[in-house]
Order: C-alpha cells, then structure tokens, then sequence
C-alpha cells in the first residue's frame, strides 16, 4: 500500500471521528441554548402576568369597589386581567399562551384541561414546589411550558370562594353558585401555566448546525487536499526520485546522477547520506574493477 494512500486512511480515519464528536457535542449546545431561550421568553410572560395581577389588585380593584356593589365586574379580578392581556397577544401569536388553570374555578373559563390538571395535582402534593418546567407535544409542534403554583396565602380571596353564603351576589348571578367554593386558606387550587412555541427556536438551532456542519467539512476538505499536495511536493515526489535513482545504482548503473535536494529537512539528510553511500559503491567498484 502507498504511503499517500495511508496517510489519506489515517487522515479520513480522524476526520470522521472528530466529525462525529463535533456533530454530537455542536447539536446538543445549539438545542439547548435554544431550550434555554424559550425558557427566557417564558419567565419574561410570568413575570408580564403577574405584573398585570398586582396592577390590577393595587390600582384597578379599588377604583372599582363602589360599583362592585352593583355589578360584578370580572375586570376587578386579577387573573382574569392578565388572561385578558395575554388574549390579546394571541391574536398576534397564537402559539403562545397563558392560563391560570383551576380544578374548581368560578370562571369555566379556568377550568384545567386534563394535563393542566396532572401539573396542579404535582403541586398539591408538594406545596412548596416553587414551579415546573416541561415540554409536551401541541397541534402546532412541540410547546414549553413553565408553571407555578395559585396558592391561597390571603384569607381575603375567601371572601369570594369559600362558600355562597359569603361570596357577593353580584358574582354569584354572573357565574351561578355551582362553581368556585371551598377554597381554603394555604390550599393549591390551580397553577398558572405559559407555553411557548419550541418550533422556530429548533428549527434555527437545527438550520445553524447544518450551516456549521457544511462550513467545518468544507474546512476539512481544504486541509485533505492542502496536505496531499504538500505531501506529495515535499515527500513523494523526492522519496519516488530517489528510489528510482537507487534502483538504477543497484542495477549497476554507475553513471546514474546524483539525488540533490535543497535544505536541512529530513530528505536532505537521506539524499546526502545516499550520495555518499553512492559516491563509495563506485569507489569500491572501481577498485574491484583494477
């Protein structure tokens, strides 16, 4: 087997493997960043909602406290305040959504969806989980969710959903008396949940792995023929001359010429030890010869 012909096997060899472990490690980072940016964009429309909630319950409710009175105005109401925010961001992006999913909310509206629900009953059984964090599988691809926990920490919420008796008529003809009773006070009754779309974000990740991918072969390819081509200048073209030179020595072609090779390299060193060896048979034949 030619030596080119190793060196292109060994080349190509740990070409692939380090093609391998820079595929898997640039895939597994870029997929991740983009994880982590959804993650981003979903703490910032936590933080958004309960802006809006404390807005509302500091600035909005008490202005409205008189009317209250006389009709019920679900406006007054924190959670459906940041919902009605987050409505109109749908209409521009539909994939993402906010929800304050409730097992037993007085708005139907809230009433938690079958996997809503798995997420508040992991709340209920450890209260003091402060949020979690998955991803699920949506009509339009594949949605992170972040949620925390609605705990009841204020007895004045009571006020509203602990039993018809004390909760205000003018809720109870909006919404009926079937719904929203026997909260109690430190109880998770639901959580609040974002999602955000993982499509796009993936989808850049994957699209900038091919791009890197291209461009880190595109490179591996230019250095394979950089190296041939010196190869083949700087050692094969010298290492065959001086083997067909040897041949003929050896065929008794005394007049063969000698093999020069410019430099201090390691085949300047070989051609001067060569011409000596020569320069020493044909002193030697010529002896015999006498």
């Amino acid at each position: 087997m030619r030596l080119i012909v190793k060196f292109n096997i060994v080349f190509l060899a740990i070409f692939l493997v380090g093609l391998a472990i820079a595929a898997y490690v640039s895939l597994d980072l870029l997929r991740q960043n983009a994880r982590d940016e959804v993650l981003q964009h979903a703490r910032i429309m936590m933080e958004s909602a309960l802006a809006t909630r404390g807005y509302t319950s500091k600035q909005v409710r008490p202005l409205l406290e008189t009317q209250m009175k006389y009709q019920f105005l679900p406006q007054s109401v924190p959670a459906f305040a940041a919902q009605e925010q987050f409505s109109d961001l749908r209409k521009k992006f539909a994939d993402y959504d906010y929800k304050e999913a409730t097992l037993n909310p007085t708005n139907p509206r809230n009433r938690a969806t079958d996997w809503e629900a798995d997420v508040v009953n992991q709340f209920r059984q450890a209260p003091d989980r402060p949020e979690i964090i998955g991803e699920r599988d949506t009509p339009t691809g594949r949605a992170l969710y972040m949620a925390r926990p609605l705990q009841i920490k204020d007895a004045a919420c009571l006020y509203c959903h602990s039993t018809v008796d004390t909760a205000p008529k003018t809720m109870i003809e909006l919404y009926g008396p079937a719904n929203g009773f026997g909260w109690k006070l430190n109880e998770v009754v639901g959580a609040q949940i974002v999602s955000v779309p993982m499509t796009l974000p993936i989808k850049r990740a994957d699209d900038t792995f091919k791009v890197f991918m291209i461009s880190l072969t595109g490179v591996f390819a230019f250095i394979f023929v950089a190296l041939n081509l010196m190869l083949h200048a700087i050692v094969i073209r010298p290492v065959t001359r001086l083997s067909r030179i040897a041949d003929e020595v050896s065929l008794g072609n005394l007049d063969a010429p000698e093999f020069t090779s410019k430099g201090k390299d390691e085949i300047a060193i070989l051609a001067g030890s060569f011409n000596r060896m020569r320069t020493s048979l044909v002193q030697a034949m010529k002896m015999l010869g006498e």
